[in-house]
């Protein structure tokens, strides 16, 4: 009886520690924002992703992420900024930005993604696009007044030297708060890079705390 019952307690144990998050590793699973930047204003930890419509890896990592945000925690807010580390990249941002504008993002977001990556369809094409958004049910001369507006241009613009500003070298690319930078390519896998981003928000949240109360 007694072998029995330490059986099932190490059973137990063992259980337990196949389910245990591995505690974060800086300079393996993050880095250290080099200087850190200001967090957005208010009470609420800041993250930022990183991303490009075209990407193949932003793509495989949306239904992921998407699943993930219905996790985060109400003092806790993600802002997706379109990467522009080329001319060519200009298009997509503006797209994400005219989208943003009309508030369409939550209906439309994962749609572009398909289009790109699944139906092949060049949405960088002016043309294209139109006719695409048209398709969607949006205002299509209301959709390229803006999408062609200097306001957008602005945004894709200021998202371009965001980027740069944290140094980001590839996308889809993470930053909690101003301080801590990760990705799928330093945490090994996708499972990985969602137990990091959950660990440094909650160590963001602390510094918070910290800061508030002394």
């Amino acid at each position: 009886m007694f072998r029995r019952a330490l059986a099932f307690v190490a059973a137990a144990v063992f259980s337990l520690s196949a389910f245990a998050v591995e505690p974060i590793s800086e300079g393996h699973d993050y880095t250290l924002v080099q200087p850190p930047r200001a967090a957005a204003p208010g009470n609420k930890v800041e993250v930022l992703e990183f991303f490009w419509y075209r990407c193949p890896h932003c793509f495989q990592l949306e239904p992921g992420l998407a699943k993930w945000l219905k996790t985060l925690p109400k003092d806790t807010q993600i802002r997706r900024v379109p990467a522009v580390f080329r001319p060519d990249w200009l298009p997509a941002s503006k797209l994400y930005y005219t989208l943003e504008q009309m508030k369409l993002l939550d209906r439309l977001h994962e749609k572009v993604f398909n289009a790109y990556h699944i139906d092949n369809l060049d949405l960088d094409n002016p043309a294209v696009l139109g006719s695409w958004v048209a398709k969607q049910g949006v205002n299509r001369k209301q959709f390229e007044a803006l999408y062609t507006s200097f306001a957008i241009q602005s945004k894709a613009t200021q998202g371009a030297q965001l980027a740069t500003t944290y140094a980001i070298r590839g996308v889809p690319a993470f930053i909690v708060d101003g301080k801590y930078a990760t990705s799928v390519s330093q945490t090994g896998s996708e499972t990985r890079l969602f137990e990091v981003l959950d660990q440094l928000i909650a160590k963001a949240r602390a510094e918070r705390a910290h800061k508030k109360a002394k």
